[in-house]
């Protein structure tokens, strides 16, 4: 409690005051000494009259980052909702947080064609002229559905996509790149298509970070997806406006610490652009471990031009996953992750990162694929192991199995089972990547006879979420609105610099008022969310 004399210097002494002052988040910070001792204000007129002995300045959130990120995707923060597969984020997750001024990616990986259609028509109607941006995701066993999605982002004149998972770079990525190329009046090239590159390893980045390649273009050009104009602009202009660090995440990751990969990235970056002097570098933002406001800050001081959050998201009451799923998910601790094998490169090995808390899926993922390395096709499996294989991850005859993926596959992309006829280990493949795909869909419906099979993407930034956020109202997830979320991560995220400046000052601050606690937001600030 602050004494009267404290009210009469307006100089804070206790942890409480002290908090509120490092809050005023607009205004300089001074650390003074005055006859009553040492004490914080953020009145410039008090620590005149009084010896200053450390100082911050003013670092509200929408001063974080590179403003030119702002300014190209036109939001009021450096931040950006990363898109989680299956549709999980939403549409209402990408209208929510574009009209609170963040962007917000569409998970369209994994979703039908004629949704995705029909949720990009949505957020055009729900959030005109508003920015927003929609996963394009590798597939290297699907292409026709990478295909799908660039051809509707073309169609819905979707100014933005985030280009995940890629290992190299295909026809289909370049297509929407150069189809957005043109020059201005003052000859500059100009790329409406903006493409956003999640990466977590510098050959995948140096794709992104370099033009097209001319072949690749060339052969746009020959088939009259793109003019010979644009074919041209795209040798000058790199693959992407922004490449994102992707570090220890959910879903698809190499589980690099953000502390090495981000630095690598920019190093290559600043390589890059030294070669080539493009008018406007490329930026390089962070995401994998981005859940708390001391993760995003530490981001934003290692060079971040803004930060991506994703696993804190799936628990918000946007994101179309289901109550018992995000009950799990506001459940989970730092260590509650694992990897486990993916549906949409099962074949390659590569694996995903899931929740473990909870679940069997991740250990009956992992025997799948152990059983597709040992084995040319189902027949060759032993009755024995076939028949423990039904009962307990299948739940159904194999036979069924694949008259399912058939009837999947015919709707999606018949290639695959054209491809499967003639190749029995194919098939063995499609079948066991019908479980693989159907438990992130159990997940999100809330099927409860299949909740031992949940397969929930998630990194280890959930479990430090959970946290941070504990005895605070974010802690149920029916309080975690996406917007309020990010608002409370960003201004947390400039309270925490301001604090670590002041110890890097050699100012001991108490424990107890170093912290960013999230507090309900008041009426004004809910309404500037909506």
């Amino acid at each position: 409690m602050v004494t009267p004399t404290d009210r009469e210097t307006g100089t804070a002494r206790d942890s409480e005051a002290i908090y509120r002052e490092l809050n005023l988040l607009d205004r300089p910070v001074f650390v003074v000494r005055d006859e009553l001792g040492v004490g914080v204000t953020t009145d410039a007129r008090l620590a005149r009259r009084a010896q200053v002995l450390a100082s911050v300045p003013a670092l509200p959130p929408q001063a974080l980052g590179d403003p030119a990120f702002r300014a190209a995707h036109g939001v009021g923060q450096a931040y950006h909702g990363g898109a989680m597969a299956n549709g999980i984020a939403s549409a209402d997750m990408v209208i929510a947080l574009a009209r609170a001024g963040f962007l917000g990616s569409f998970g369209a990986a994994g979703v039908l064609t004629d949704k995705v259609d029909t949720a990009l028509g949505r957020i055009a109607e729900a959030v005109p002229g508003a920015p927003y941006a929609v996963n394009l995701i590798h597939s290297p066993s699907e292409p026709a559905m990478e295909r799908a999605v660039v051809e509707l982002c073309l169609r819905h004149q979707v100014r933005c996509v985030e280009a995940s998972a890629f290992l190299d770079l295909t026809p289909h990525v370049v297509h929407y790149r150069a189809a957005g190329l043109s020059l201005d009046a003052e000859g500059r090239v100009v790329a409406a298509n903006r493409i956003i590159a999640k990466v977590s390893r510098a050959e995948v980045a140096e794709r992104f970070l370099r033009p097209a390649p001319e072949g690749m273009v060339r052969s746009l050009a020959e088939s009259g997806a793109i003019t010979a104009d644009q074919a041209e602009l795209a040798l000058r202009v790199p693959m992407a406006d922004d490449i994102t660090a992707e570090a220890d995440s959910g879903g698809h990751t190499d589980r690099r610490p953000l502390v090495v990969l981000l630095p690598e990235i920019i190093a290559l970056r600043d390589r890059i652009q030294r070669e080539l002097a493009y008018p406007r570098p490329v930026r390089i933002g962070a995401a994998g471990g981005i859940g708390t406001p001391a993760a995003a800050a530490a981001a934003f001081a290692l060079g971040a031009a803004y930060v991506v959050t994703g696993s804190v998201n799936q628990a918000c009451v946007e994101t179309d996953q289901s109550p018992a799923a995000k009950d799990l998910l506001a459940a989970a601790g730092v260590a509650d992750c694992v990897m486990a094998p993916s549906a949409d490169m099962f074949e390659m090995g590569v694996d995903v990162q899931v929740l473990q808390r909870g679940t069997m899926f991740p250990g009956r993922a992992r025997r799948l694929y152990e059983a597709y390395r040992t084995h040319d096709s189902i027949e060759s499996i032993a009755e024995s192991e076939r028949a423990d294989l039904e009962k307990r991850v299948f739940q159904r005859p194999l036979d069924e199995v694949w008259e399912d993926c058939t009837r999947f596959f015919t709707e999606r992309d018949p290639e695959q089972i054209e491809r499967a006829r003639c190749n029995p280990k194919r098939r063995m493949a499609l079948v066991f990547r019908w479980y693989l795909g159907l438990s992130s869909g159990w997940s999100i419906r809330g099927v409860p006879e299949r909740m031992a099979d949940y397969q929930i993407w998630c990194g280890p930034a959930m479990g430090a979420f959970n946290q941070w956020v504990a005895d605070t109202h974010l802690a149920a997830p029916a309080n975690r609105a996406v917007a309020e979320v990010a608002t409370h991560l960003m201004r947390g995220a400039a309270f925490t610099a301001r604090a670590g400046q002041l110890r890097l000052a050699g100012v001991r601050l108490p424990a107890d008022c170093a912290t960013y606690v999230p507090a309900p937001l008041s009426d004004g600030d809910q309404e500037d969310l909506r």
